[in-house]
């Protein structure tokens, strides 16, 4: 059976039988999970498991959002409670060093609640470098405001995150840094000039371009294609995220349920696929959304799986993790600001 060109969320901490059904019958690529899917460690893992016995494929890629601060789905008492990015950029304008280490510290804690689930793929790190006057959206959550600060502590992450077993999904590609609204509840255009983007907001991008996966920004940049954001636009997938950039890894789209966009749910899947992205998200574990998604992004075709096939050689194993000691020098590092001792595990 064809694997479909999608990643799909479910409704609840147990799959219900309509959607193993239903799973079985689309063969998504993957699944994704969210705070609603998530209670306990041993209902995690089993759910982990059913999802990817649903469609036969013990290696089915299981994604989550665990970034840190407020974008976490594993929270304490039962998982890492790390801090948000901007504690380690904050960290990186006085002790360069010291950040780099922290951020990496940090990385393989959260990387060591994602293996022991059978998790294998974080949508994190976040590039974006926000601007003065842009929604909070991103706020903390990117590494700061200056571009080479973003790259540095963005590839530690990666990097950690990959030597443990875990892909990173570097986002939201080309940036989402300077949209004044939050494309979650309405479409972000960005005005600024093709020039300035390139010097600033593509750059962390570029440097992380052999990353293994991406995931788009629903975000309009009226430089480049003034009508479609970027995760429909074939002038910005083709010509920027593919060309000027130069990521080559699997394009993920951003959740194709968020407001920032419209029309129906087939539509929009075929829209994202045609414009060049690999793979079409859909989150939220509503079954007649998921039935249109499925529908729409098709099946995966030989180049989306030679993208997954590489990053999967990327992949290393996180061997010897000494927790405790992790823990113990991160709260050294951060002196105080953020005490990484609250976590319970």
């Amino acid at each position: 059976m064809p694997v479909g060109a999608t990643i799909l969320g479910c409704a609840s901490a147990r799959l219900r039988e309509a959607e193993r059904r239903f799973f079985g019958r689309v063969n998504p690529l993957g699944f994704i999970l969210f705070a609603r899917n998530v209670k306990t460690p041993d209902q995690t893992r089993a759910l982990v498991a059913d999802l990817r016995d649903s469609v036969g494929r013990g290696d089915a890629p299981v994604l989550i959002d665990q970034e840190g601060g407020r974008v976490a789905r594993l929270k304490p008492p039962h998982w890492y409670g790390a801090p948000p990015a901007g504690v380690f950029a904050d960290l990186y304008a006085s002790a360069p060093t010291r950040a780099v280490e922290a951020v990496r510290l940090n990385t393989q804690l959260i990387a060591d609640d994602l293996v022991s689930l059978g998790i294998d793929v974080d949508c994190a790190p976040v590039l974006d470098v926000p601007v003065v006057g842009a929604h909070d959206v991103i706020g903390d959550r990117a590494y700061g405001d200056i571009p080479s600060r973003v790259e540095v502590l963005g590839t530690a992450v990666c990097d950690a995150l990959l030597a443990a077993g875990v892909l990173p999904v570097i986002k939201h590609i080309p940036g989402h840094g300077r949209a004044t609204t939050d494309s979650h509840l309405d479409l972000p255009v960005v005005e600024t000039s093709r020039v300035t983007l390139e010097e600033t907001d593509f750059v962390p991008f570029r440097t992380l371009a052999a990353m293994p996966w991406a995931m788009t920004a629903h975000v309009v940049y009226s430089a480049i294609d003034p009508t479609k954001p970027a995760t429909f636009s074939p002038t910005v997938i083709r010509t920027v995220i593919r060309g000027q950039i130069g990521f080559q890894g699997l394009l993920l789209s951003d959740d194709l349920s968020m407001a920032a966009l419209n029309g129906a749910f087939a539509a929009r899947a075929q829209q994202c696929r045609a414009a060049g992205c690999d793979v079409a998200l859909h989150c939220n574990g509503d079954m007649e959304e998921m039935k249109q998604v499925a529908e729409g992004a098709g099946a995966m075709d030989a180049t989306g799986h030679k993208r997954v096939a590489n990053g999967r050689k990327m992949m290393g194993s996180l061997e010897d993790f000494d927790r405790a000691a992790a823990m113990a020098r991160l709260f050294d590092l951060l002196d105080g600001r953020f005490d990484v001792r609250r976590d319970t595990t």
